[in-house]
């Protein structure tokens, strides 16, 4: 039994267990993405806020204390997500050996949130890949059709995760752009991308545009190394382009690193300008920080009303 559970687990990609051991640390008894809605699960209490109908305040809750509460149920129906994240050359950058590079980290962040989602009976799916979004079935790895009636049921086939672990791993990053791939998702459903999104921000910008005008929810996670945010070299470095934009020698970095961090920020400004236009969200991550605290920023983006 031991020499079968061994020769299991060498045969899965280091990422995806990487990726469960990782899921298991943020929240082990996590079940859906907990939402208001229609079902019949009672989720929290909330004070009363205009706009609110009268049938859903909370008369009991409200008789013991000032404020008017109302109860919320939790939207009970699976959510259709597809995440993405950037495999291009520059994000195989890494300024120490001691730290991942930023498309291993990114990968291992799209991973554990797939582990995430699964687990609370979503459906997923990698952005541009032929399978429409998949879900686990209930203590298997197998995925389950979302209904007979849906145009985009997937086949039952491998677990999910292995497929993207698979799928991720095998990536060439000589195909790889830096921007999503343009593919028609349906009304509401959730986008997550992974990347560090240093393309200039009017590409960025004509790549995303389909998707809000499509009324699709995004999530922007801009993985960045620390040496990327910090520029802390000091004296006469070259700096050797990933992506064919050669190399540049800077003579003094101590004398270019305000001007860098400035375009840094403003690249940043615009990418949460972007968001705020789209209703979309973005957070920063850096590679030397563990990442469950993405992880559970991320978990928090995902289970807002999008009104909110």
């Amino acid at each position: 039994m031991q020499f079968d559970a061994e020769r299991l687990a060498l045969s899965q990609p280091p990422l995806k267990l990487a990726a469960l051991r990782i899921a298991a640390s943020v929240n082990p008894g996590v079940h859906g993405l907990r939402r208001a809605g229609s079902g019949d699960s009672f989720w929290q209490f909330r004070h009363y806020q205009p706009g609110d109908a009268a049938r859903m305040i909370d008369w009991r809750r409200s008789a013991r204390s000032d404020p008017v509460f109302v109860k919320e149920n939790e939207w009970e129906t699976a959510q259709k997500l597809w995440l993405w994240c950037d495999g291009s050359p520059s994000m195989h950058y890494r300024s120490d050996r001691s730290l991942p590079e930023k498309g291993t980290h990114a990968t291992l962040l799209l991973l554990a949130t797939a582990v995430l989602l699964l687990r609370g009976g979503e459906h997923v799916a990698l952005l541009g890949a032929a399978r429409p979004p998949r879900r686990a079935a209930e203590g298997t790895g197998a995925a389950t059709p979302l209904s007979a009636a849906d145009p985009s049921a997937p086949r039952r086939g491998a677990g999910t995760l292995t497929q993207m672990a698979e799928t991720l791993t095998r990536r060439d990053p000589g195909t790889e752009t830096d921007l999503p791939p343009q593919a028609v998702l349906p009304r509401h459903a959730q986008l997550i991308l992974f990347s560090d999104f240093l393309a200039p921000l009017d590409a960025i910008g004509r790549a995303l545009k389909p998707y809000a005008a499509a009324g699709v929810r995004g999530h922007m996670v801009q993985v960045l190394d620390p040496v990327e945010t910090l520029l802390p070299m000091r004296g006469r470095v070259r700096f050797e382009g990933l992506e064919g934009e050669g190399d540049v020698l800077v003579r003094r970095v101590d004398g270019v690193r305000r001007e860098y961090q400035g375009r840094l920020a403003a690249q940043q400004a615009g990418l949460m300008a972007l968001g705020q236009r789209f209703g979309w969200t973005f957070a920063v991550h850096r590679t030397d920080r563990p990442p469950q605290t993405a992880l559970l920023a991320l978990l928090v983006a995902l289970s807002l009303r999008p009104d909110r």
